[in-house]
């Protein structure tokens, strides 16, 4: 019983999505143009691994990228709305990364067609 002798209350229920390590995070919260986001998220991983694996700082990597350390900062924390996939793709490039664009038809058993970064790294 709550305080003062009163029934307790009913707590609002919460709807829980778990999310798996292949799932996207963005579509579990059902964002618009989850997959892009996905995919933008991804290639920004593999810039920032690739400036890290480099030794870069925030400036140098803005130096490089033709861009401002801001950013970088923005990049790194995951603040990708200022950016579109051309942007994303020519940073890939200008850290000596090739970026393929493939298309292919979409399995049957799926309604509609998705967008995916799929990144190999080297070691």
């Amino acid at each position: 019983m709550a305080k003062g002798g009163s029934k307790p209350t009913q707590v609002d229920r919460v709807s829980e999505t778990t999310v798996r390590p292949n799932d996207s995070v963005f579509a579990a919260l059902d964002l618009p143009a989850a997959d892009e986001r996905l995919a933008k998220a991804e290639l920004a991983r593999a810039i920032q691994r690739l400036i890290a694996k480099l030794g870069l700082t925030q400036t140098q990597a803005a130096a490089v990228l033709g861009g401002a350390q801001s950013d970088i900062s923005n990049l790194a924390h995951g603040r990708l709305a200022g950016y579109s996939m051309e942007r994303l793709y020519r940073f890939l490039n200008a850290l000596g990364q090739d970026v393929r664009i493939v298309v292919r038809p979409k399995p049957r058993t799926r309604h509609e067609g998705t967008v995916r970064a799929l990144i190999h790294e080297t070691a």
